[in-house]
């Protein structure tokens, strides 16, 4: 990769087949790979759900992993990368943070019905960084086949169409069944969704499934 591949504005997105397919690292290692090619490059999560936060330099709270990814940008963390954290307090609620202060307890239904005046809150995060920056790495969350959650989606799919992003998807290989992971997400996705995933990784190749690759058993 150099500098001139990349026109400004530019994103990707880094979606997964499931949660934990290692979407973050990969995020994390693209981030400081173009930092030190010398590319102005900057993470975004439009949603992230856990309990434990980073504090950015604004005092507001985002999701750790972004707080990392901007480590690895050699930047300060804020809360433009990370617009909408939530944080479970029950089986079907959560608080939810946007931009980085608490608006209030949300059950799973209310916070569904939010959705899309959040939507606008997290293209415009995206907008002021894909502004100021040459490239913005996006992650996703959970996996954009959740077809139950598609309606009014901020995280993945609907998120990509919202600023038109290219998509590439990763699926974590010690899970088994990583072809399948890969082909049921693609085949999930609608005709314009479809349209936008760029290309596939298949993450934590190690062992005998590194083995078999070399050996020339699984396809190159």
């Amino acid at each position: 990769m150099t500098a001139a591949k990349f026109s400004s504005p530019h994103s990707l997105m880094v979606q997964g087949t499931t949660s934990d397919a290692g979407k973050s690292i990969l995020v994390t290692a693209f981030c400081r790979i173009l930092a030190r090619k010398g590319i102005s490059v900057v993470p975004f999560k439009s949603q992230n759900m856990a309990l434990n936060s980073a504090v950015t330099a604004e005092g507001g709270e985002i999701g750790r992993a972004q707080a990392v990814q901007a480590e690895a940008c050699f930047l300060k963390p804020s809360v433009s990368m990370n617009p909408v954290l939530l944080k479970p307090n029950s089986d079907l609620g959560a608080q939810v943070i946007l931009h980085g202060k608490a608006v209030g307890n949300m059950q799973a239904t209310e916070y569904h019905a939010y959705k899309p005046e959040l939507l606008k809150e997290v293209v415009a995060s995206h907008h002021r960084l894909r502004d100021e920056f040459q490239t913005v790495l996006v992650e996703g969350a959970g996996s954009p086949a959740e077809i139950n959650l598609r309606e009014h989606d901020i995280a993945n799919m609907g998120f990509a169409e919202a600023v038109d992003c290219p998509v590439v998807i990763c699926a974590d290989i010690d899970r088994g069944g990583v072809f399948a992971h890969l082909y049921g997400t693609y085949e999930l996705l609608s005709e314009s969704e479809k349209a936008r995933v760029k290309g596939f990784i298949i993450n934590r190749f190690r062992g005998c499934a590194l083995a078999a690759v070399r050996a020339g058993l699984v396809g190159r």
